[in-house]
């Protein structure tokens, strides 16, 4: 399953993404560990195969 997100804010460990197709939906809490370092907020996430990159 392949999805895109974006980086809406970074609280310490966590960071806190919204589904790029639902920009007004629920935010997703995801452990900084699982992203990669170089992310801040506007970021935008391609997440496939439970791992996630920074998009083109």
């Amino acid at each position: 399953m392949e999805k895109y997100y974006i980086v809406k804010s970074i609280d310490g460990d966590y960071a806190n993404l919204v589904d790029e197709n639902d920009l007004g939906g629920e935010t997703k809490l995801v452990a900084r560990a699982l992203l990669p370092e170089s992310i801040a907020e506007g970021t935008r996430l391609h997440y496939a195969f439970l791992q996630y990159e920074i998009a083109d």
